[in-house]
């Protein structure tokens, strides 16, 4: 396995301060915004940028988890049954905008699915994507983030991992993993 570091650990923070700064500039107060990190990947990374808002004086920013299992065009599709993830939003969502916070934008689907659970909760007023790494020319759908912090050309035999430290989210690095080769490379 073939493993190529695309976002070290400092370069990741700039990354996710300057889509904290993309966010600000497109919102402004905040006042009617929530966040909603997808899980189970996007929730750190919603957490991060939620703290790095905070510390920027948006003290008043909802977060929540929202987990689209049951929403999945290939839940019934697999073998063994998907394990669902906690979903968290204790704010309405209701002609709010609200901003979705994934860490890898693949081929959309699990954008679309969060999508159509988020609809369940109330009619937003808009819904925007935020995405730490956006794999270009990988969508099946037509489905692109408002905010991304970096795009990557890949390969299919590759995916993208995204690599926390820390529970929480930070000291994290993002490798570009190739599984068709036999060695691997740090």
């Amino acid at each position: 396995m073939k493993r190529r570091l695309i976002l070290p650990e400092k370069q990741l923070d700039i990354v996710l301060s300057r889509l904290c700064h993309q966010v600000i500039e497109n919102f402004q107060d905040f006042s009617d915004t929530v966040l909603i990190g997808l899980q189970p990947r996007g929730v750190p990374v919603a957490n991060i940028l939620g703290k790095k808002l905070h510390k920027l004086g948006y003290k008043d920013l909802p977060i929540g988890l929202l987990d689209a299992t049951f929403h999945r065009d290939d839940f019934r599709r697999k073998e063994e049954p998907i394990k669902a993830n906690k979903t968290n939003i204790p704010f309405q969502v209701e002609d709010k905008h609200v901003i979705l916070v994934d860490d890898v934008l693949f081929t959309a689907r699990s954008v679309r699915a969060a999508m159509d659970a988020i609809i369940t909760f109330g009619r937003p007023r808009s819904v925007h994507l935020v995405v730490l790494i956006s794999r270009k020319n990988s969508q099946e759908l037509p489905i692109t983030a408002t905010f991304v912090g970096k795009q990557v050309n890949t390969m299919k035999t590759e995916r993208v991992e995204v690599q926390w430290n820390e529970p929480d989210g930070l000291n994290g690095k993002v490798w570009l993993v190739d599984s068709k080769s036999g060695n691997v490379q740090a």
